[in-house]
């Protein structure tokens, strides 16, 4: 599976695990930035890119790196179409999945260490959407989606 990843330059060691973890795993790991520890870019930027390529692509994962993770989920979670989880511990991980169907997850380099990230890249790729009572909550979620798309006033990446 091709696996969009982005970080930002807190989340770059991060991130360099995680494509390892991925590519030891049978994916292909689809590197949006940033380029190295120094890079200055904004993880909103990198964030941006990621979701548009999550909607345009339709990939049905992908995983963004900083600080704390939550700064990634709330930019991502702008992009009509996408649903961002941050985790931090295998249960939220796998929900995530299960419950939410998000396509990405959001990690924090400052949070967790490669240890724990390994677990919950486990958890959060071996799940899937489980439907059920949820399949009526994400609709709503995709609704809203629908209800409020992009304006020509929308952030863009050169921003």
């Amino acid at each position: 599976m091709r696996i969009p990843i982005g970080s930002d330059a807190n989340g770059y060691g991060l991130k360099e695990h995680v494509k390892a973890w991925l590519t030891e795993h049978g994916h292909e790991p689809v590197d949006l930035g940033c380029t190295g520890p120094d890079d200055g870019e904004d993880y909103p930027d990198v964030a941006l890119r990621l979701a548009r390529s999550v909607v345009a692509e339709d990939h049905d994962r992908a995983i963004l790196i900083c600080g704390t993770g939550i700064g990634m989920a709330i930019t991502a979670n702008k992009v009509p179409g996408v649903r961002a989880a941050c985790a931090h511990d295998p249960y939220s991980a796998e929900r995530a999945r299960k419950s939410n169907n998000a396509q990405v997850l959001t990690l924090g380099a400052q949070i967790i260490g490669p240890q724990v990230v390994d677990v919950l890249l486990d958890h959060w790729m071996r799940s899937e959407f489980a439907g059920g009572r949820s399949a009526r909550k994400v609709a709503k979620i995709n609704a809203l989606d629908a209800a409020h798309p992009p304006t020509e006033s929308s952030p863009d990446e050169s921003s």
